[in-house]
């Protein structure tokens, strides 16, 4: 007997096999619009035919091992169905049929919870990943909620809330102090009052023996240290008062320095001096003073060591109100005399011209001087 294939490939069963093609109608394919159906039915029935195959790949996409590419399409393929369907679940609607979307399954995640972001993943209106695509890398995270970020608290919340009670001011609004304080608070007054009971009784007693001679020293320091007491509380407030009245009466009258104190012109000319001598100690030194003392003296010039000695200790003396400052007169004969005397020391010997050396010194210090004077009247005009 021939094989099953074998009887396939006849000419009678291939003949049967063409007629009863011929008598079926033409598969009918689903339209590309959803909006070019016209009948209900037939709109329900490719809205079937949708759901058949988005089970299909579902069922296909479960298996991890078909690898991330074969996922992302299958993925694509189920989502590009699903809103086939939608379109197809308005047109139904539209024809005056069941609202299907209005019950549809809503997206969950990887615990199968709902997840009520449309989109999380951002590629178009409800996107959805199913089966193994949720475990892909890049959208696990899209499923996973943010840690919550704990806000630090600013010194402003933290102080808000922080009312009387925190401090301590409300306790005795409970009672519970005053229940606890109370038995302590009753003690303390019983044994107070029988203290002074004890004393007062003690003083009654020390009084009647005062009356009758017979005082005793004990009783009579009992009998009189409340009133020693009494009487330093006493003294000592009449020396505060005493002391605070004396204090007012200090305050009233007004503050009299017993130091003559300088005036603005006098204090300028101390300062002018003080620069003098600042300026004198800077370029002349105790030394240099002694040897031209001495070149004068062997040279026996008495108006230039006289007019050189004054310009020195001017900046010296002056403080003091010992000298006081030359006419321009006088130093003009003075520099005259200097002239006359060098011209007379020429025919001295050697040793002795030593001093020409020195009265040029004394004369650049005395225009130096003369130039530190000037300028300080022009700053004591200026500040004026």
């Amino acid at each position: 007997m021939a094989r099953n294939e074998e009887k396939a490939q006849s000419m009678l069963n291939r003949f049967i096999t063409l007629k009863a093609e011929e008598k079926k109608k033409p598969k009918e394919r689903r339209p590309f619009l959803a909006s070019e159906c016209r009948d209900l039915a037939e709109a329900d029935k490719w809205r079937q035919q949708i759901m058949r195959e988005i089970g299909r790949k579902v069922a296909e996409i479960q298996n991890e091992g078909l690898g991330e590419h074969r996922l992302r399409d299958l993925n694509d393929e189920i989502n590009k169905l699903i809103r086939e369907k939608s379109h197809w679940e308005r047109r139904i609607v539209e024809l005056g049929g069941p609202n299907y979307a209005k019950h549809a399954p809503k997206m969950t995640d990887l615990e199968g919870n709902i997840v009520d972001v449309p989109n999380p993943s951002g590629r178009g209106p409800g996107y959805r990943y199913f089966g193994a695509a949720k475990k892909l890398p890049g959208v696990r995270e899209l499923f996973e909620k943010p840690p919550e970020l704990r806000k630090r608290r600013t010194r402003y919340d933290i102080y808000k809330r922080i009312d009387a009670s925190y401090y301590g001011y409300r306790d005795d609004e409970d009672g519970v102090l005053e229940r606890v304080e109370g038995p302590a608070e009753e003690k303390m007054r019983a044994e107070a009052l029988e203290e002074w009971r004890r004393v007062e009784e003690v003083r009654r007693e020390a009084k009647k023996a005062v009356k009758s001679g017979e005082v005793v020293s004990v009783v009579k320091e009992v009998l009189f240290e409340g009133m020693e007491e009494e009487v330093e509380e006493e003294e000592k407030r009449k020396r505060e008062k005493l002391e605070k009245e004396e204090m007012e009466r200090e305050g009233r009258r007004e503050f009299v320095a017993h130091v003559p104190l300088p005036d603005d012109k006098e204090i300028e000319r101390m300062v002018l001096e003080k620069k003098k001598i600042e300026l004198l100690s800077k370029y002349v030194s105790d030394g240099l003073l002694e040897e031209q003392t001495e070149a004068k003296a062997m040279l026996n010039i008495q108006r230039s060591s006289s007019g050189d000695e004054d310009h020195l200790g001017r900046g010296r003396d002056s403080v003091y109100g010992v000298r006081e400052r030359q006419p321009r007169e006088q130093r003009k004969s003075e520099r005259v005399d200097v002239v006359s005397d060098s011209e007379q020391r020429a025919t001295k010997p050697e040793s002795f011209r030593v001093g020409v050396k020195t009265k040029d010194i004394a004369k650049f210090f005395t225009t130096l001087l003369d130039s530190s004077n000037k300028a300080a009247e022009r700053l004591k005009c200026v500040a004026n």
